[in-house]
This record gives C-alpha cells, sequence and structure tokens, in this order.
C-alpha cells in the first residue's frame, strides 16, 4: 500500500486503504515452477487473494500480539511456511514444499548411517585383529610358563613376528629361561657328579671293612685296612669341604672378610705348602715378585694358590725338567698374578669348561692325584668374590716351552 500524506489539523483522516497485490508482481516470486505459494487474507480473515500453487486446506495464521515484530515460521507436514502480519490486521504466508529436501536429508541420514555402520565393522573387525595379534605374546608367554611350570625347560616363546614391548619383554624372559634351564641342568649334573665322587671312597671304606670282618686278621692287616677307610674317609671330608663351600659362595652365605694384605707375603707364605709335592716330582718353581697392597682374603687367597700350583705340579709330566713361573705384577688399577709351566698343557676343546665342577681333563691322570675336579671352581669362586677375573691360556704343542698359564687379576 502507499504511504497517505499525514493529515493536517482539524481534517478527519481518510479511511485506511485496502492491502493489494499486484498480479504480475506475485507472479515473480510465486510460480509453478520454483514451487513457492502465497496466500492474503484480509483483517476479518477472508481471503483475499492466492497464487496458483497454494494448497486448498492451507489454514490461516491466528495473530498472537505476543509475538515479536517480524515473520513467523511454521512446519506443515512438507511444507515450510512463513506469515506476518501488518499493522491494520491483513496477513501473508509465503510457503513452499520441502519433500524433495526431506527426501534428499533422508537419504543423507541412511547414507551416514550406513557409513557409520561400516566404519563401526571396520574398526570392530580390526581392532579385534590387532588386539588379537598384541595379545599373542601374553597367550605364548602364560604357555611357556605353564610347560615350563611342568618341568619342560626347554620351552621358549615365539618372537618373530613381534617387535614391540610385548617382544622385548619376551626376549628376556627367553633369556631367562635359558639361564634356569642352564642351572637346572647344572644342578641335576652337581648332584649327579657329587654323588659319583661320594660313592668312590664309600665304596672303599665298606670294601676294607667287609675284607676285615669277613676272617681274623693280624694287628698289621687291620692297621693297614684302617689305614685305608682313613684316606677314604679324609678324601669325603675334603670334597664335602668343598661342596659346602661352594655352596656357601653360590648363595652369599660364605663370609669373605676383605682386608688389607700384601700379595707378594700371601704368595711366600703359600709356597712351603706346595714345595715337598714339587720336590717329590722333580719340578722347580721360580718366582718373580713385587710387593702390592690391595683388600682381601689372605686365607681364600692362600687356597687359591695351593689349588693352582697344585694342578701346575701334579699334572706336569715331565719330572726333573719341569719348572714352574710365578709372577706378579700390577697396574693402576689391577694386580696380575700369572702362574705358567712348561708340561702337557690343555687342549683347546677343555679350557672353557675346566672352571665347571667336577670337569676333568683326564681322568685317569686326576684319579691318580686324589684330584676331585673342584679345585678350578673353587679358584674361579674365589676370584669372583673378591671381583677380579681369571684366564687360562695354553699350548699344547709336544716340546713346547710353554704349555699352561692362569693369570689372575685382582683389584687394587
Amino acid at each position: 500500500p502507499r504511504r497517505r500524506p499525514a493529515p493536517t489539523c482539524g481534517s478527519t483522516p481518510p479511511p485506511p486503504r485496502s492491502f493489494r497485490i499486484i498480479p504480475d508482481r506475485a507472479s515473480l516470486f510465486a510460480s509453478e515452477t520454483n514451487g513457492f505459494y502465497y496466500i492474503l487474507w484480509l483483517r476479518d480473515g477472508r481471503e483475499l487473494t492466492r497464487s496458483g500453487g497454494a494448497p486448498r486446506d492451507c489454514p490461516a495464521p491466528e495473530r498472537s500480539h505476543q509475538l515479536r515484530p517480524g515473520s513467523t515460521a511454521r512446519l506443515r507436514g512438507s511444507v515450510r511456511e512463513a506469515y506476518d502480519f501488518t499493522p491494520p490486521g491483513e496477513c501473508l504466508l509465503v510457503g513452499r514444499s520441502v519433500a524433495v529436501e526431506q527426501a534428499s536429508l533422508s537419504q543423507l541420514a541412511l547414507g551416514f548411517v550406513a557409513l557409520g555402520g561400516t566404519v563401526l565393522a571396520l574398526g570392530l573387525a580390526g581392532g579385534s585383529g590387532l588386539a588379537a595379534r598384541a595379545i599373542r605374546p601374553i597367550d605364548d608367554i602364560s604357555a611357556a610358563a605353564t610347560r615350563i611350570a611342568t618341568g619342560d625347560l626347554s620351552r621358549r616363546i615365539d618372537t618373530t613376528e613381534t617387535d614391540n614391548e610385548l617382544g622385548r619383554l619376551a626376549v628376556v624372559l627367553n633369556s631367562a629361561f635359558s639361564r634356569l634351564e642352564a642351572a637346572a641342568h647344572q644342578q641335576s649334573q652337581f648332584a649327579a657328579d657329587a654323588s659319583h665322587e661320594l660313592r668312590t671312597p664309600v665304596s672303599v671304606i665298606l670294601t676294607q671293612t667287609q675284607l676285615a670282618l669277613s676272617r681274623d686278621r693280624d694287628t698289621a692287616e687291620y692297621r693297614a685296612t684302617l689305614e685305608a677307610c682313613q684316606r677314604s674317609a679324609q678324601r669325603m671330608r675334603r670334597l664335602i669341604d668343598s661342596l659346602l663351600t661352594l655352596a656357601r659362595m653360590d648363595a652369599g652365605q660364605e663370609p669373605m672378610q676383605m682386608e688389607p694384605l700384601d700379595l707378594e707375603v700371601v704368595i711366600r707364605e703359600a709356597l712351603p705348602l706346595i714345595e715337598p709335592l714339587a720336590s717329590d716330582r722333580g719340578i722347580q718353581i721360580h718366582t718373580q715378585l713385587v710387593s702390592i697392597q690391595c683388600h682381601g682374603n689372605a686365607e681364600r687367597l692362600t687356597q687359591l694358590l695351593i689349588n693352582l700350583l697344585g694342578n701346575a705340579v701334579a699334572h706336569h709330566n715331565k719330572p726333573g725338567t719341569g719348572e714352574v713361573r710365578i709372577t706378579l705384577a700390577a697396574d693402576d688399577r689391577m694386580a696380575t698374578l700369572t702362574i705358567a709351566d712348561n708340561g702337557p698343557g690343555i687342549a683347546a676343546e677343555h679350557l672353557s669348561k675346566i672352571f665347571e665342577r667336577f670337569y676333568r681333563v683326564d681322568v685317569s691322570r686326576t684319579a691318580a692325584t686324589g684330584g676331585s675336579g673342584l679345585g678350578l671352581s673353587m679358584v674361579k669362586a674365589i676370584v669372583d668374590a673378591h671381583g677380579g677375573q681369571v684366564i687360562v691360556h695354553s699350548n699344547p704343542i709336544p716340546g713346547a716351552t710353554q704349555g699352561s698359564q692362569v693369570i689372575v687379576q685382582l683389584p687394587l
């Protein structure tokens, strides 16, 4: 509607003109092609005009005085409409069908649901596979632990397909299982060897006593029997003492009182204990010693020297021409004791095993000397307790000037 001029003072305002819709302009925004339609109601509720596509059952909106100024939207089924009231009370409603958009939104929603379901299914399947692959090492660990608990110490965890924290844990556990198997094997072998070593003197004692009791004998025969039993009992005692000492060292229960000492003094005090055996076999002992101060246990170091020198003298195959050389030197951190002989030497295949308990390079020769195969094991245990190391070199070539060389390094 066109705006009327403001009334002058004392004049009567003209009646308001009716709301007019120009059909040709209305067709600009309402046509059958774009889907829009309009309906116009007068203030008394009568319909003034409508577009061609307007639905017949469209109710006239009710005016509410609480509504804010401006158009109001409503949704009727698949039709969305917007209407507004003029100040005098006419109502103009514009609408359009949104069925196509609703169908598109429904299809889009179904597509999202399908896509989400597919992603969820793939996620569950992939997650299950990854979880199964990640948990597989745990199952292998459990299976290996179960087999080990039943006594199968050779069981190991497969680590070829695992390169993560569980894989590294499996490697550590395999290493622990290997050490456990080696310890169990060593313990079994140790028990068998100890039983064998103890059986020999016990058999000697039983044989001698049964022979002596079989008939009456004179005093000399009884004395010889008792002396044989005494030698066997002393051998058993030495063996048992060595076993107890090694067991206590392994368990950390053997007291190792460290005190300041001079290695030269310890060596010179141990030499008189082995010189009678060397003199009987015609073997000369040469020394090249210097005074070296360190911390250690004099009693155990003396036992170490007696075992090493006893082996060098007892196993020498050149009586009358044999030599054993003892050399003591030191650097900034370590004292080095070297015991070298010109004996038969040790074959290369035995060098890695000579410190094992009850291991013998030559069983017949060791039995003849009364050894038990624990001397070098005791040496290594004493050196380990002092925080040092022992190394053996050997040149078992006939006619060589150097047979075996034992190097003991102890921290200053």
